[in-house]
């Protein structure tokens, strides 16, 4: 009998099973690999969790320090602000300092130049002086033959250059308080003093017996008037006025000798009120002598400043030469006082313009 033949089938169950079991390791294989993914995964987590909790305490850290950073830097700022703020008033106080330098360099340098004038002024005033002299000696001086001023006797020439020659002389006595001495310590301690000691002053002794040399020169013929002044002017002999006094009035000139004597130097002094009363006269003065030692302290009235500098000074002096009487020679005799540099000057430039002469006594003239 014939063998039936056996029918093959692909999909049979031990091949679904092969299959099956096929599927199964691979899905087991999936899994073990997944979960061990995982795994790593979470490590990895947690250690990034970690540093994210350690960079959050950082952080934490820092803003909690940051306050006191801020705190710093707005003291660091507030220092820097007042540190740029004192560099530019130490630049200021430097700029001022350094205007102040050149100015005092450039008054210093004017003040060599008019010293080294006034030494050539005065070089030039001493070779007049010696021609004068020297001509003097040859013929006979016409003041040899004065009338003597002091009780003891004696007889003094004129003075070079200086000679009484007006119609009408006005002498302008300065008797303010440095007439007393020419040293400032002094004069401040001889202001403490009684009168007889002011009186007694070498200085102002000095100025009197110039007066009375100065009276005894008055030509015959002549007229004169004394006006004193400090701070305002006023004749000497009150009851004179504003006349003038014959020369061969012996009665006034005795009790203008007296006055003189009785007059204590005080206050400050005023040329211009000086001038200005000099004007008043009528008619007026053709020779003025002006006896004093210094550039005015004030002017028409008292000054708001307590104390005067030389620059001042010399202000207030030309302020009194615009009043001084037109057309009338002022012959000055300056005593001396310390310190007052431009005196001399600026009494020698009065004397040359109104064709007068400046006279610095020796300390036994007259």
């Amino acid at each position: 009998m014939a063998r039936r033949r056996r029918v093959f089938e692909v999909f049979t169950l031990s091949f679904l099973d092969c299959i099956c079991c096929g599927f199964g390791a691979v899905i087991l294989f999936y899994t073990i690999v997944s979960a061990q993914a995982g795994v790593v995964h979470i490590k990895n987590i947690d250690e990034m969790t970690a540093e994210v909790n350690r960079l959050k305490d950082e952080v934490l850290t820092g803003t909690r320090g940051l306050a006191p950073l801020r705190n710093t830097l707005e003291i660091t700022r507030d220092e820097a602000a007042r540190a740029s703020a004192q560099t530019n008033l130490i630049l200021a106080e430097l700029a001022r300092k350094q205007e102040e330098v050149s100015v005092y360099d450039a008054t210093s340098l004017a003040r060599r130049e008019h010293i080294e004038k006034l030494k050539a002024d005065v070089r030039s005033l001493e070779a007049g002086n010696k021609r004068l002299k020297a001509g003097s000696d040859e013929r006979a001086a016409p003041g040899q033959d004065v009338t003597s001023f002091r009780k003891i006797g004696g007889e003094r020439r004129y003075i070079t250059g200086l000679r009484m020659r007006g119609k009408r002389i006005l002498i302008l006595l300065d008797v303010s308080g440095s007439m007393l001495h020419e040293d400032l310590v002094e004069i401040l301690r001889l202001r403490n003093t009684d009168d007889a000691h002011k009186r007694a002053a070498a200085k102002w002794r000095r100025a009197v017996e110039t007066v009375n040399w100065l009276l005894t020169q008055v030509p015959p013929g002549s007229e004169y008037q004394i006006y004193t002044f400090n701070t305002k002017a006023q004749p000497l002999l009150p009851d004179s006025g504003k006349k003038w006094i014959s020369r061969g009035d012996t009665p006034r000139l005795e009790r203008a000798m007296q006055a003189l004597q009785m007059i204590v130097p005080a206050g400050g002094t005023s040329l211009q009120n000086a001038f200005t009363e000099a004007k008043t006269l009528f008619p007026l003065p053709d020779q003025l002598v002006l006896i004093t030692d210094g550039l005015p302290t004030q002017g028409k009235t008292v000054g708001l400043h307590k104390y005067v500098n030389s620059a001042a000074r010399e202000r207030l002096f030309d302020q009194a030469i615009e009043e001084i009487p037109h057309d009338v020679p002022i012959d000055c005799v300056l005593l001396p006082m310390k310190g007052d540099l431009e005196a001399a000057h600026r009494f020698w430039h009065l004397a040359r313009m109104t064709d007068g002469t400046l006279i610095m006594p020796a300390k036994d003239w007259p």
